[in-house]
């Protein structure tokens, strides 16, 4: 008797789903039978002018409360077997830089989200100049391993940072899905928890980019910006390029490596970023191991590309610690959103590793 009366309610239920559906043209059926429906809304609401009170000083984008962690840099694999990665779409900026062999490494600049449990990797080892990207911006770095000079540097300087091999082990873990040493994961709260217990300092002041919401690149072609709607950016071997394409309906240059969508693995999203920027320094091999040293300190020439443009920048090492980018003097402004930076050697120069093609 029980089984028919379920039966009856079930049979009801399932007719009142039905009729639902087909009286909400193309709407999305309640797939949950415990949800409430959602309230009718008949009127368009009015957005809100009132601007929010704080902006992310990495981003420059609008928020409803202060972002004030210190920042958090992570060492990101970048090796064919390491992609996709997970959790760069989270990052406020993505620092892209040669590595051993050709290959790159990412350095993703954590500051302003609030993804804390998102998984982020994998994550590999340390390098002298990698150190020197996240003193730009006076963060916590997180990596598994290093250079002998890189280790040296940690140490002795006192920086701070969580190693999964030699103090942050139990911030860390290993999937199952992919082989090592392209398998290591951590996030944001297990960072945070790793950073606590070591006793760095999480109160000091957050280094910022300048931003409007114009950008710096608001002339015409004919006023010195070159158009560029699609870019190509090899670092070292061929067999490697980097692409954008500018959406303009968005704003965002959609990232690829080698013609094939760049993503993130957590939610299958495409890399983007509101600002490109690519300027040239030194490269030099310093072991049979193909080990680098990167000059991060001389200045040098650069390219920024913002709206679907792109104009002749310069790259300095600021007094205060920031690697800055500036325009006939004056430093040039970002579009708040997320800012790529990538970093080629100066032989060849720069033009020969970054091609434009128009769409």
């Amino acid at each position: 008797m029980k089984f028919g009366l379920r039966t009856s309610t079930a049979a009801l239920l399932a007719s009142l789903f039905l009729l639902l559906a087909a009286c909400g043209g193309d709407k999305a059926a309640i797939t949950d039978p415990t949800e409430s429906p959602a309230p009718i809304v008949t009127d368009t609401p009015t957005p809100d002018p009132t601007p929010k009170p704080f902006s992310a000083p990495l981003t420059g984008v609008e928020r409803d409360d202060e972002a004030k962690d210190r920042p958090i840099a992570v060492l990101i694999n970048n090796f064919s077997a390491a992609r996709p990665q997970s959790g760069l779409t989270n990052a406020d900026v993505v620092w892209e830089v040669l590595a051993e062999g050709g290959i790159t490494r990412l350095v993703a600049v954590y500051q302003s989200t609030d993804a804390m449990e998102d998984t982020i990797g994998p994550i590999r080892s340390n390098r002298a100049y990698l150190i020197d990207i996240a003193d730009t911006y006076g963060a916590i770095m997180v990596h598994a391993g290093g250079s002998p000079e890189a280790y040296g540097i940690l140490q002795k300087q006192g920086k701070p940072y969580l190693d999964e091999i030699t103090n942050a082990g139990p911030y860390y873990w290993r999937s199952k899905e992919r082989k090592a040493p392209h398998n290591l994961y951590s996030n944001l709260e297990k960072m945070h928890q790793g950073a606590e217990k070591k006793g760095y300092k999480n109160d000091l002041p957050v280094a910022t980019y300048p931003f409007t919401a114009e950008g710096t690149i608001t002339g015409s072609v004919e006023a010195g910006a070159e158009s560029a709607t699609k870019i190509d950016i090899t670092f070292l071997m061929q067999s490697y390029k980097v692409g954008y394409i500018y959406d303009e309906a968005s704003g965002l240059y959609k990232r690829s490596i080698n013609d094939e969508p760049h993503i993130d693995l957590n939610n299958n999203e495409q890399l983007s970023a509101t600002n490109l920027v690519v300027f040239e320094t030194g490269h030099k091999t310093l072991d049979n191991v193909g080990r680098l040293s990167v000059d991060l300190q001389s200045g040098g020439a650069g390219y920024l590309f913002q709206k679907g443009k792109r104009i002749d920048i310069e790259w300095v090492r600021s007094p205060d610690g920031m690697i800055r980018f500036s325009q006939d003097g004056s430093e040039v402004s970002f579009l708040p959103g997320k800012t790529y930076i990538h970093i080629v050697p100066n032989k060849p120069a720069l033009a020969d590793h970054v091609v434009l093609n128009q769409q």
